[in-house]
């Protein structure tokens, strides 16, 4: 079992940053992917990143240039870096944990970018 704990949303305006950061109760070390999805509302959830074991990223093309995801195994967290934000980024974040027995999902945090 793996509980993932988000932080890190609030309200910014655009053009605006925020660091989302989910930390992991166990080793992420043995995790193959690690990733973060949003929810607007109305909408399917959505992949923004996903970072794999040996650090290979993966982007929404909505998101590419803007967003850069990392894992810090010391720590057991996965941090999403998001500048340049916009009104369409405005969603809850979920972080995600692909386990080779299991998947996980956080709770979420919200996110939202003012015009």
């Amino acid at each position: 079992q793996v509980q993932l704990v988000e932080s890190g949303g609030g309200l910014v305006q655009a053009g605006g940053s925020l660091r989302l950061s989910c930390a992991a109760s166990r080793s992420i070390f043995s995790i193959n992917v690690l990733g973060w999805y949003r929810q607007a509302p109305g909408k399917q959830r959505e992949l923004v990143a996903t970072i794999t074991s040996a650090s290979s990223t993966n982007y929404a093309d909505s998101v590419k240039g803007r967003f850069t995801i990392s894992r810090d195994n010391a720590k057991n967290t996965v941090d999403l870096q998001m500048n340049t934000l916009k009104p369409e980024d405005t969603a809850v974040y979920y972080c995600h944990a692909r386990a080779p027995a299991a998947t996980y999902w956080g709770q979420g945090t919200q996110v939202t970018v003012s015009s």
